[in-house]
């Protein structure tokens, strides 16, 4: 690493080191390297497993083996972020795996190991990871897929004995979980919260679409999450049963990459696994069955909290294929193929047609079904309509060929990313890396190193694959398949949809005229000029940190951060204007629509078409965001693209266009999802919460579909126009890039702009409502088992006093923590309750502790009472010192990965360039949390978590809905 990431990391660090180093080195338990060591003549074989079969070139860095009982592991050593581990144990059995009395099993199982197994008593692997410094539920986690159970544990500052006795506890939890009648009974409620819990809009969707596409297969009935019928019935023998089946070595990859030798990591896994033994024979595999084209071809879904939508599949049997050259090569003129649909059916959709979006993929679905799917969003109730226009342009594609142009603008864009992959691959985190291998193995593939990857794609290119025959072939490939199928969603039940749904399926649409829009070629010298590049008025280090800031004659400021670590990577942001702080407080206002359309109305005599065109094959783009002091535009950018990407939002800000379809595609957008809001518990919330913890503040209110309809172009305009033109420019860029070059090109765009006029007016109040002796009501239209409750109290604001803010984000951690368990030991009350501070650096006022929660109706008091029990507690006794480790710890290692990055500087010192007390609160971010002690926290709460001040809300059921 280079020194201004080791240097400068101690500053958030330094108060906490001495105290987390000592948590790390001392385990609860002794470390296993002497209790647990195997026979010493356990032999690895060393092939190379990943690859049989394959002739790809093999990535270096992995290190294989198997052991005598089947287990293979691949590890590999990986330094980002420094002294991370990130491990994996993967089991090749999911929900697909199940008999039709198991529904739900194999993710009950998940559940159940980590609450106990052989090596932790009940609940204690959760306390012994936070301890080595781990977060539950980003750091340590689980999921379960139709085809894979896959276990996760990141561990931050890794030693050897950490890292040891995470083995054995994983060990201990695929081989010998703690499967009991009692265990299961305890961890039923939960479960079923789980399941209550999901989101019911989405489910609905999903498992309606599971039913139709892959109707007389598995995958048609086996989510996940099971059944209550089945989750009921089951106990620990039924439990035991399933994990004795599919619960062995031969279907187990321990998957570890991090800042460690892979031979010792190696070492470790064998210790700890070579001594799992299968009960019985290895069963086969299940029959994922293969698409039945005698199966119905439609099917329709009414549900309000969905947008209408149709989902299209062209159903092929999934089938192995060995992960070969010439297989990925072949695969990649078909997703070319989609992407050249894709890209016709977003010209038409921004130019005003019957859909608001529509896009095709290819994908392999849970080893059930090799499928080229379309979703398309209609433009309102347009469904039918949008069904034809978009099969109508699928057509064209199948009838005649691409241009070549279009081809390779497609290329341009799948090129550049491979070969960011290749530029990126020094930073590439070592969580992704065991992911990634992980994923691959689930879909019977192989991982290669970056520069493989690339080398397999412009050799295709070399060979010429990517020709106007090759891709006109896959898109006709794309649409054939052994069944073609479609689901339709609308908000109300309509007589004849079904056969409304089957005849636009089939009809013809070869008379719906198709006209293949032209591109002309675009450069940079198409865009409006700039003037004379802008000259440096000051430059000066900053102290104690790793950036410059330099001031410019215009006025613009900039924060450079040249951090040659981050290899192939330059995050750039624009801060101008004053965000939420120049929003008007006493009415509403066309804000809505900005992130929606004001980057997609175009520069200067250029609409969004020409600058996809000007972008092609570039790390280039208009990431546009409303913060609380400031509106921005960013992007993740190159070394080599960064200059062009400070000019392209330098004449946005400069020579904005005001193209009007934009707006009018952001108006269907909004209108279609507004209907959707009061259907479920949680779309209620994402409506109403922002607005009523900020009593009533307009700007933070969702416009109802009068104002939404209401906004016109001009209106729009007449809104935005000011705010580009005015308030000041901060220039961050952060990454791989020289000083002096970045300087240089700042001075070429935002440095030549004009200099702009500055806001005069103070920034409106923000509001936190006043306390209510009962909960705010608001109510939903969906399963009447469903609710949501919150409870907020006030507490400050700006960056006067950020010492305070991190004081309540560690009082945050340990209410949500033992929210988490009390709610959890409630009979299952909840699956996910929690605690969040949000302290707003850039706004005059507006901080809120926040508790939330789904719940069942019955549990909403519960929630309140069991929140208020916990407040009051931590404002009358200091926590223990165990409690306040395991959650500094955890909450230090997140600042201390996080500091390795530039991503990590440019959130902390954004802004500084006008405010140094935001320099100033960087720099002190290890001292601030070193310095919260159980007496501080005590003293934090007692000070905010008022009765008399807090505020309640509750989202129920609508009865007679």
């Amino acid at each position: 690493m280079a020194f201004f990431t080791r240097a400068f990391a101690p500053v958030l660090v330094l108060a906490l080191a001495s105290a987390t180093l000592a948590q790390v080195r001392a385990p609860a338990r002794p470390a296993s390297a002497t209790a647990a060591a195997p026979d010493a003549g356990v032999k690895v074989d060393p092939t190379p497993w990943l690859y049989k079969g394959s002739d790809l070139a093999h990535d270096p860095a992995w290190v294989f083996g198997t052991l005598p009982n089947g287990l293979r592991y691949a590890v590999r050593k990986n330094g980002v972020p420094p002294g991370q581990v990130s491990i994996r144990v993967r089991i090749d059995a999911g929900s697909l795996y199940e008999k039709d009395s198991e529904r739900g099993y194999a993710h009950f199982i998940e559940h159940l190991s980590f609450r106990g197994s052989e090596y932790v008593p009940d609940g204690e692997a959760k306390r012994v990871w936070q301890r080595f410094g781990a977060t539950f539920g980003s750091d340590s986690n689980a999921s379960t897929t139709p085809t894979q159970t896959l276990y996760k544990l990141d561990l931050p500052s890794a030693t050897d004995q950490t890292v040891d006795e995470s083995l054995k506890i994983l060990s201990g939890m695929m081989a010998a979980p703690a499967l009991t009648d009692a265990a299961v009974s305890a961890e039923r409620p939960i479960v079923l919260a789980e399941r209550r819990e999901q989101p019911g809009p989405q489910v609905k969707l999903q498992d309606a679409m599971n039913r139709l596409f892959f109707a007389g297969q598995p995958l048609a009935e086996r989510s996940p999450i099971g059944t209550v019928e089945t989750l009921d019935a089951a106990n620990g023998a039924s439990i035991k049963a399933f994990h004795d089946r599919w619960y062995r070595p031969e279907r187990a990859v321990v998957i570890i990459s991090g800042d460690m030798d892979p031979a010792t990591l190696g070492q470790m896994v064998t210790r700890h696994f070579a001594g799992w033994k299968g009960n019985g024979p290895n069963p086969a595999d299940p029959d994922f069955g293969r698409p039945d084209p005698k199966q119905p071809t439609s099917a329709t879904l009414v549900e309000p909290g969905l947008p209408p939508l149709v989902m299209m599949g062209v159903m092929r049997p999934w089938q192995y294929n060995d992960d070969t050259k010439i297989f990925n090569q072949k695969r990649m003129v078909d997703t070319i193929a989609a992407k050249v649909i894709s890209r016709r059916l977003e010209r038409r959709a921004r130019a005003g047609a019957s859909f608001v979006q529509a896009g095709v993929d290819l994908d392999d679905r849970s080893r059930s079904a090799n499928m080229t799917s379309v979703l398309i969003l209609p433009v309102g109730d347009q469904w039918e309509q949008a069904l034809k226009d978009v099969r109508a342009v699928i057509a064209d594609a199948q009838n005649s060929a691409p241009t070549q142009a279009e081809i390779d603008r497609e290329y341009a864009d799948y090129e550049v990313a491979i070969r960011n992959s290749v530029e990126t691959a020094r930073v590439e985190a070592s969580a992704k890396q065991a992911d990634d291998m992980a994923g691959a193995l689930d879909i019977r593939e192989t991982v290669t190193a970056p520069e493989n990857s690339y080398a397999i794609l412009t050799e295709a290119k070399q060979k010429g694959m990517f020709n106007p025959a090759a891709v006109l072939a896959s898109s006709k490939k794309l649409f054939q398949g052994d069944a073609t199928r479609a689901l339709v969603n609308t908000r109300t039940a309509e007589k004849g949809t079904a056969e409304k749904l089957a005849a636009a399926l089939k009809a013809d649409v070869s008379t719906l005229t198709i006209k293949r829009a032209s591109q002309a070629a675009v450069d940079f010298t198409k865009l409006p000029a700039l003037g004379a590049a802008g000259t440096v008025a000051s430059r000066e280090p900053l102290v104690g940190l790793p950036a410059e800031k330099v001031v410019f004659a215009n006025g613009v400021r900039m924060l450079v951060f040249a951090n040659p670590d981050d290899t192939g990577r330059v995050f750039v942001r624009v801060r101008f204007g004053r965000g939420y702080n120049s929003l008007p407080a006493n009415r509403p206002s066309p804000a809505w629509a900005g992130d929606l359309a004001l980057m997609e109305s175009g520069i200067g005599n250029l609409g969004q078409d020409d600058l996809d065109q000007l972008t092609a094959g570039r790390q280039l783009g208009l990431d546009f965001g409303i913060d609380e002091d400031t509106f921005s535009i960013a992007a993740l950018s190159s070394p080599k693209d960064y200059a062009d990407e400070l000019t392209l939002i330098a004449a946005k800000l400069a020579h904005p266009r005001w193209d009007p379809a934009p707006v009018a595609r952001a108006k269907s957008a909004a209108l279609t999802a507004i209907p959707g809001y009061d259907s479920s518990a949680d779309g209620v919330l994402s409506r109403d919460l922002e607005g009523l913890l900020h009593a009533g503040d307009p700007r933070w209110a969702t416009p109802d579909a009068k104002a939404v309809d209401a906004l016109t172009p001009k209106a729009f305009e007449a809104f935005w126009a000011p705010l580009l033109a005015s308030g000041p420019i901060e220039v961050d860029v952060f990454g791989d890039v020289k000083a002096d070059e970045a300087i240089a090109a700042v001075a070429k765009s935002l440095g030549a702009i004009p200099a702009r006029t500055q806001p005069t007016t103070a920034a409106p109040p923000v509001r936190f409502p006043a306390h209510v002796a009962t909960p705010v009501l608001r109510y939903h239209k969906g399963p009447d088992n469903q609710a949501s409750a919150v409870i907020a109290w006030p507490t400050g604001a700006g960056v006067a006093d950020i010492a305070e803010a991190r004081r309540l984000d560690v009082l945050a951690q340990v209410f949500s923590d033992r929210l988490f368990e009390r709610m959890r030991q409630a009979a299952g009350a909840s699956y996910s309750p929690g605690v969040a501070s949000n302290w707003p650096k850039g706004l005059p006022g507006g901080g809120r502790l926040m508790a939330v929660s789904q719940v069942a109706p019955a549990n909403v008091d519960l929630f309140f009472r069991l929140s208020r029990e916990i407040a009051a507690d931590l404002a009358k006794t200091p926590i223990g010192a165990d409690e306040l480790a395991r959650v500094k710890g955890p909450l230090q290692q997140v600042y201390a990965r996080a500091a390795t990055s530039s991503l990590f500087w440019l959130r902390e010192l954004s802004g500084g360039a006008y405010d140094d007390r935001r320099l100033e609160a960087t720099r002190r971010i290890g001292r601030d949390f070193g310095d919260v002690t159980p007496d501080v926290l005590q003293a934090t709460a007692a000070k905010y978590l008022v009765p008399a001040k807090d505020w309640t809300l509750a989202v129920l059921p609508r009865k007679g809905k």
